[in-house]
């Protein structure tokens, strides 16, 4: 089991203790290496606070997330930001490149400040960008393209240190329809050629093309959905189900 999410809890307390907030209350569900889930819910349900603990961006208030037999809660501080360039990858809906630096060197990045030797990062952001389809923009600046290529310079990014998983945080959220689509489809590609991906969303779109789906309710996983043999129009008309059935206070776990 590539991750394991354990009892997780997060209460968040107001600067003088007054007032306590339960955004996740009993969260448990693991990944499989290989596997593209995504993980769908109202706003509020906690999605996005969820994703932060397994990114190791906050820590739970108890709980484990163990990626690849290692126990996230155990690592020490000074060393997380360490740890999260060497096994997650990231990708977020505004894209967070560098307008100052180019995209061949946004997508180097995580490398340089691995203190990865120049010669070899060269060759390895070529061959990530070739994979990408985006040979031709390495040498532009993120101004100076679209919002699917920089989308795609980000994944560029998030793959390049060949993370355990990739983590996706409405990935398609500032893309157009088209953009949208061709980033889908570059997702399931890389999943197919091996990469673990989780990807929180609030497209019915987006989810259709995972192979299981959470659904977050209240603080906890409410339902979930295997893809099994639906195509992408059947997996869309049963999310939506879904959600509509958790609009409306249902009670299905």
């Amino acid at each position: 089991m590539l991750l394991e999410v354990k009892h997780i809890k997060k209460v968040y307390t107001t600067r003088f203790g007054s007032i306590s907030v339960e955004a996740l209350k009993d969260v448990n569900f693991s990944v499989e290496r290989g596997e593209y889930v995504a993980i769908m819910g109202e706003s509020g349900s906690g999605k996005t606070t969820l994703l932060n603990i397994l990114a190791s961006l906050d820590r739970p208030t108890s709980g484990e997330v163990i990626l690849d037999g290692v126990d996230v809660g155990k690592i020490k501080e000074s060393n997380l930001a360490q740890f999260r360039r060497d096994n997650i990858g990231f990708v977020f809906q505004d894209f967070n490149l560098l307008d100052t630096f180019s995209v061949k060197d946004n997508i180097l990045l995580p490398l340089v400040l691995a203190g990865k030797h120049h010669n070899s990062i060269e060759t390895m952001a070529m061959e990530v960008a070739e994979k990408l389809g985006i040979s031709e923009l390495l040498d532009k600046f993120p101004y100076e393209i679209s919002g699917g290529q920089k989308q795609r310079a980000a994944v560029a990014r998030a793959i390049i240190t060949d993370p355990d998983i990739i983590l996706a945080d409405e990935p398609t959220g500032a893309l157009d329809s088209k953009s949208s689509q061709e980033l889908l489809e570059l997702f399931e590609k890389l999943n197919k050629s091996g990469e673990t991906i989780l990807m929180v969303t609030h497209s019915v779109l987006a989810a259709s093309h995972a192979n299981r789906i959470l659904f977050i309710k209240d603080g906890e996983v409410f339902h979930q959905i295997y893809r099994g043999d639906s195509s992408d129009e059947q997996l869309y008309k049963k999310i939506s189900d879904t959600l509509t059935m958790l609009a409306s206070g249902g009670d299905e776990k």
